[in-house]
């Protein structure tokens, strides 16, 4: 992840060295680029052909981020819902997008704040919904749970990237 160009703060610093290459002509790192940063290669074909000025905008830049980081995560279930609403955000605002792009900043970390308000509230289950699931509970001693809600999810979120 970010291994030849870097894990880049700002979409200017991915358009400027993409600006760059292409002055050079080196369209096969155009493209490394691209992959790197989780850039659609139609998009980046569009550059290298001079249809568009830039390779990338706030948005395509935070959601391939946010993509790149997602696949060493391998996630399931609430981390793909989290992930989703994250993506959702940075469509809708432009300073989500420029902070999820931050290099300070990380999809891991983010899921981090929200294990970790997870087992920071945690709740004893009742013994009748630990029945009703068949667990059986000799083996366990006690079951807790402590997921967010998607409100409580969002405002972690939202506080871990945009302060």
């Amino acid at each position: 992840m970010f291994e030849k160009f870097g894990n880049f703060n700002a979409t200017s610093e991915i358009n400027e060295l993409a600006i760059n290459l292409r002055k050079e002509k080196k369209v096969e790192e155009i493209k490394e680029l691209a992959k790197e940063n989780g850039i659609d290669m139609d998009l980046a074909e569009a550059f290298i052909d001079g249809d568009i000025f830039w390779i990338c905008d706030e948005t395509t830049a935070a959601i391939g981020k946010i993509e790149i980081e997602a696949e060493s995560m391998e996630p399931v279930e609430i981390m793909e819902d989290w992930i989703g609403y994250l993506k959702t955000k940075c469509f809708e605002d432009k300073k989500m997008a420029a902070a999820v792009r931050r290099n300070d900043k990380s999809l891991i970390e983010c899921i981090g704040a929200l294990l970790s308000w997870s087992f920071k509230n945690q709740k004893p289950v009742q013994k009748e919904i630990i029945k009703a699931a068949d667990i059986e509970l000799r083996l366990l001693g006690f079951v807790k749970l402590g997921i967010p809600g998607m409100g409580t999810s969002k405002k972690i979120m939202e506080n871990y990237y945009l302060g």
